[in-house]
This record gives structure tokens, C-alpha cells and sequence, in this order.
């Protein structure tokens, strides 16, 4: 659950240690709370306050949180030190996050295989919009659910677009998808040159899915890329 009543070790910030990188607010650290064995765990801290999230970020404040994010995590890929590095969001109760201030979490693995994290037909769709090198796009193979959003940046891609895209699927996500979302994950991936994330609503988990491995293919996903282009891209 979210330990919205305790004190948030988050907040403060006097006591944090293992400190690696502060851009203003935003702070690199390694996470003292370690859940895996066997791996190197990190977090990135996205600001002082405890109350916001990325839909209420200044454009500027959410293209730095990510372009931190995507550094460390490159930093640790290239490190040598790992067979693979996982980089995420979790936010609301459903997401299997536990502290509600805003963070991400970048894990890295000595022994992991990479081509097991995901298939990249669960990163493509139908296109939302394009621009600078990424790719806005709504999955018509979700790799669990409805409403997955998905981003590929190619090489040389800009990483501000795919920021300015994130926050626009955040948004979208936690006020017009379905009013009882309050949770969702953000994934991240590479292969070869490629980056691609995932914004996913989270709701407790279709028994079919958990139980069975079945994907049901929404019969919506045309209207919420119509509905997404037309409240944040006609403009």
C-alpha cells in the first residue's frame, strides 16, 4: 500500500545518502531499500514536493526529469557492470508503488537477458502523433490491458519530444481515460539504438491474464488516438 500517513523519506532530503547526481530538485541516489537480491537498486527523486505529479510539471521541470532518468540509465547499460538495467515509474496503489512521493526506479541486473523483457510488436500501434525522431502511438497488442501508450524514439531522436510525449499520455491517462484510474507505470526499454517506453493504466489485473497469459485487444483504441490527437495535437 501507499504510505501516504508516514513520514517520507523522500522529503528528507538532509538525511538522504548515497547521493550520485542533483539537477536542482531532482536527485540521483542508490535506494537503501533493497527488495532484490542480487542487484544494484536506484532512485530517481523528481522533486522536493510530495503532492504533484508529471501532469503538473512545467514542460521545462518534466524534460529534465526524464533526460536524468534516460542519462543514469545509459550510464549504468554502458557501465559494463550489468547484463541489463530496468527503468520505471510506479504511481497509485495499483501500480505496486509504496511511497507516493514522485520517483522513479532504475535496477540494475549482472545477469539478465534482455531479449525476454518484452516483445517490441507490444511497443507499436496505431500512430498518435510523430515528431523529432519519436513515435506517439496507442498498442493494438497490449501487452496486458487497455489504453497502452506507447513511445519509440529512434537514434539521434529527441529526447525533449519524447518528455513532451510522456506527460501528454500521463495526463491523458490519469484525467480523461477512465475516471477510477488513479494509478499507472511508465516502462522503459532499449534495443539496439531504439528507445521505447510504455505508458500503462493500472487496474487490479484481468484474472485472464494472471491466471491464463490471454491478451484481450481493446475495441477502443481508434477513439482514444482520435480523442488524444484532438484534445493535445489539433492545436
Amino acid at each position: 500500500m501507499i504510505h501516504a500517513d508516514n513520514a517520507c523519506p523522500f522529503c528528507d532530503v538532509e538525511h538522504l545518502t548515497d547521493i550520485i547526481e542533483v539537477d536542482g530538485d531532482i536527485i540521483f541516489l542508490k535506494n537503501k531499500y533493497h527488495v532484490i537480491e542480487g542487484a544494484d537498486q536506484f532512485v530517481l527523486i523528481e522533486g522536493r514536493e510530495c503532492k504533484i505529479d508529471m501532469p503538473a510539471y512545467p514542460k521545462e521541470k518534466m524534460r529534465r526529469v526524464i533526460k536524468m532518468g534516460v542519462k543514469q540509465w545509459q550510464n549504468l547499460l554502458a557501465s559494463g557492470k550489468y547484463e541489463e538495467v530496468l527503468f520505471f515509474k510506479n504511481y497509485g496503489i495499483m501500480s505496486g508503488g509504496t511511497i507516493r512521493h514522485p520517483h522513479m526506479q532504475i535496477v540494475g541486473f549482472p545477469k539478465l537477458k534482455s531479449e525476454l523483457l518484452f516483445d517490441e510488436a507490444e511497443l507499436r500501434g496505431i500512430i498518435i502523433a510523430e515528431c523529432d525522431g519519436v513515435e506517439f502511438n496507442i498498442s493494438n497488442c497490449p501487452r496486458v490491458g487497455f489504453g497502452e501508450l506507447n513511445f519509440v524514439m529512434e537514434a539521434g531522436g529527441s529526447i525533449d519530444t519524447l518528455a513532451d510525449f510522456i506527460q501528454v499520455a500521463v495526463h491523458y491517462v490519469m484525467n480523461f481515460f477512465n475516471k477510477r484510474c488513479t494509478s499507472y507505470n511508465i516502462f522503459f526499454y532499449r534495443r539496439a539504438d531504439k528507445i521505447f517506453a510504455k505508458v500503462m493504466p493500472r487496474y487490479a489485473t484481468s484474472p485472464y491474464f494472471v491466471g491464463y497469459n490471454i491478451h484481450f485487444l481493446p475495441n477502443n483504441i481508434e477513439r482514444i488516438a482520435d480523442e488524444i490527437r484532438e484534445n493535445y495535437f489539433s492545436g
